[in-house]
């Protein structure tokens, strides 16, 4: 999918800094940034508090910004803004969460005998789902429209209304497919 024009007069603006359109921009995109964090967050088995994911999200917006928008200037267009804007969201979201843990191993060499991370019932790790190449596996289980929803969703980050457009498909029979991938993945249907 292509630049389309809204989405070009919103560069424009915020790099002319006209007012208002950092506040449009955040408008339009802050809600991709807390998907495309907590989806990476999910897929790497990676428990975050609504408030680390709030600091994410808020680095993903410092790195827009950074260097007086220098991404946003380098964006060529040749995809829609929302697809490379999650491509920023998702490295830095992997980026932190590479530090924290790191910052995380440093602070358990210190203190051996304390748990710094406390075991909770959703921070296990997802049940098959550790290489890519098990992922590729349980796919192949799928019927192809259900595969390419799943993977799109899941393993790209794409919301429903890039997947309809993208499938062409209608936009309200995706969370019913996705429902459906995941009662077959986990063997209930």
């Amino acid at each position: 999918m292509a630049l389309i024009a809204r989405d070009r007069e919103l560069i424009r603006r915020c790099l002319h800094h006209e007012p208002g359109a950092w506040n449009d921009f955040v408008d339009r995109f802050l809600g991709l940034f807390y998907h495309v964090v907590q989806h990476t967050a999910d897929m790497r088995s990676f428990p975050l508090k609504p408030e680390d994911k709030e600091d994410i999200a808020a680095q993903v917006l410092l790195k827009i910004v950074d260097q007086d928008y220098a991404p946003l200037k380098n964006f060529k267009g040749q995809s829609s803004l929302a697809s490379y804007l999650t491509v920023i969201a998702r490295r830095t979201c992997v980026n932190e969460m590479a530090n924290r843990l790191k910052s995380h191993d440093k602070e358990s060499a210190s203190k051996p005998n304390e748990s710094i991370l406390e075991e909770k019932p959703n921070s296990r790790p997802m049940a098959g789902l550790e290489t890519i190449e098990e992922v590729g596996k349980l796919l192949k289980k799928l019927p192809s429209r259900e595969r390419a929803v799943v993977r799109l969703f899941y393993l790209e980050g794409k919301s429903y209304e890039e997947i309809s457009t993208q499938l062409n498909i209608p936009v309200n029979s995706i969370g019913a497919i996705l429902a459906r991938a995941r009662k077959k993945l986990r063997g209930e249907d």
